[in-house]
């Protein structure tokens, strides 16, 4: 087929540097692109992101491929001629991880709980695992989890080969291929034998540790995330940064940390509660003072570095010293915020007003006839929407 490149990453996944030569130039979303007569710049797809790299020193932004033909695409032009290509050596390392990490992983919950591969995605920090099982157990993961690590430290073997379509029969695949025609088939011996185009190590030693991070539910099936290899190391050192600094914060052992924790919660909990009362019984004597100090039954105030909570709590205090209306507001950092209540003994509907002084401060708000609160934007004119609502009500008594 013209236009056809070679494939040098199925020959060698290990090979960083190759020469070639341009066979078309075409030109992708705005940017010069190239196709080659051979590469080890491996095409995004299979769920595995493409290499990274350099074409005669110029930055490759995106591979993929179209029709059999591996489409680079570059930062600028490069020059006629012979070129070398340069790929990046970390990015692959960790792509054939967490590849190979994937196919040990969902041969595990084939194995342990006859539940198949949905859909897998490599990410730039994390890769997700979709597999047909609609709820796991922690219990489950980490069976699953500690299945995975023991193959991988078996170091067992990895290879690839490809069959025609005539003898893809005769292999036990895990699933069955996507493509039709000749089919690479990658192996983990005695484990796993998959259809795959992606990139690989030797042996399934060179991923390193396999971690399964957390899981949730999707389309009726369990959705992980995990890391292998270099991120796992990764990840476990910020951890226990992490947990070193806790522990050394609290004089405690690392392994006292999450009993520590527990605690702390408690009685954060219970110190909240008892904040709590006292707050309630604070507002309850600061808002007998408010009223007393009004003249009629329509008290007016606007508050300055309080809690929201604690405006709601006073306006719910004030409202039942007696017959009384009361219209306060909180000017906070960023938005402005009205209370806007009367005793239940009056006939008053609250919610009435605002539509008369939302628009004023470029606002939202509801509740119930005796308490509406709003929120809105212009805190410059909470004073106007404040004697907005109170002429509304005193329109109305």
């Amino acid at each position: 087929m013209p236009g056809k490149t070679k494939r040098l990453y199925f020959e060698d996944p290990y090979r960083v540097e190759f020469d070639t030569h341009v066979i078309e130039r075409i030109t992708h979303e705005g940017n010069p692109a190239v196709l080659l007569d051979q590469t080890c710049f491996y095409p995004e797809g299979g769920g595995q992101p493409a290499d990274k790299g350099t074409l005669a020193g110029i930055p490759v932004i995106n591979v993929f491929e179209q029709d059999e033909r591996i489409i680079h695409v570059l930062e600028s032009d490069i020059p006629e001629g012979a070129v070398k290509g340069i790929i990046d050596w970390g990015t692959r390392l960790d792509h054939m991880q967490q590849h190979a990490g994937q196919h040990i992983l969902s041969q595990c919950f084939v194995r342990l709980y006859d539940a198949a591969t949905r859909s897998f995605h490599l990410g730039e920090k994390r890769s997700t695992l979709e597999v047909d099982m609609r709820k796991i157990s922690e219990e489950e993961a980490e069976r699953a989890e500690k299945l995975a690590n023991e193959i991988v430290f078996q170091n067992r073997e990895i290879r690839s080969c490809f069959y025609m379509e005539d003898a893809i029969a005769d292999v036990d695949l895990r699933r069955p291929p996507k493509k039709e025609g000749e089919i690479r088939v990658v192996e983990i011996s005695d484990f796993d034998h998959t259809a795959c185009g992606g990139t690989h190590p030797h042996r399934t030693g060179e991923i390193g540790p396999i971690k399964i991070l957390k899981w949730d539910r999707i389309r009726d099936n369990v959705r992980m995330e995990f890391i292998c290899g270099i991120r796992a190391f990764q990840d476990y050192a910020r951890k226990h940064r992490d947990l070193k600094v806790l522990s050394n914060n609290l004089t405690i052992d690392d392994s006292e940390v999450l009993a520590a924790f527990e605690k702390m919660v408690s009685d954060l909990k219970a110190q909240k509660k008892a904040n709590r009362k006292l707050l309630e019984a604070l507002v309850r004597y600061e808002a007998a003072a408010i009223v007393q100090k009004a003249e009629g039954n329509i008290v007016v105030q606007i508050f300055e570095e309080r809690s929201h909570e604690e405006v709601r709590l006073l306006t719910l205090a004030a409202m039942r010293e007696g017959d009384f209306i009361c219209l306060f507001g909180l000017r906070g950092e960023e938005r402005a915020f009205l209370f806007l209540a009367c005793s239940e003994n009056l006939d008053l509907d609250m919610r009435e007003l605002v539509p008369v002084v939302s628009p004023l401060i470029e606002g939202k708000g509801g509740g119930r006839p005796s308490l509406v609160e709003i929120s809105g934007k212009k805190r410059e004119n909470l004073e106007i929407a404040l004697e907005a609502a109170a002429r509304n009500i005193r329109e109305k008594l």
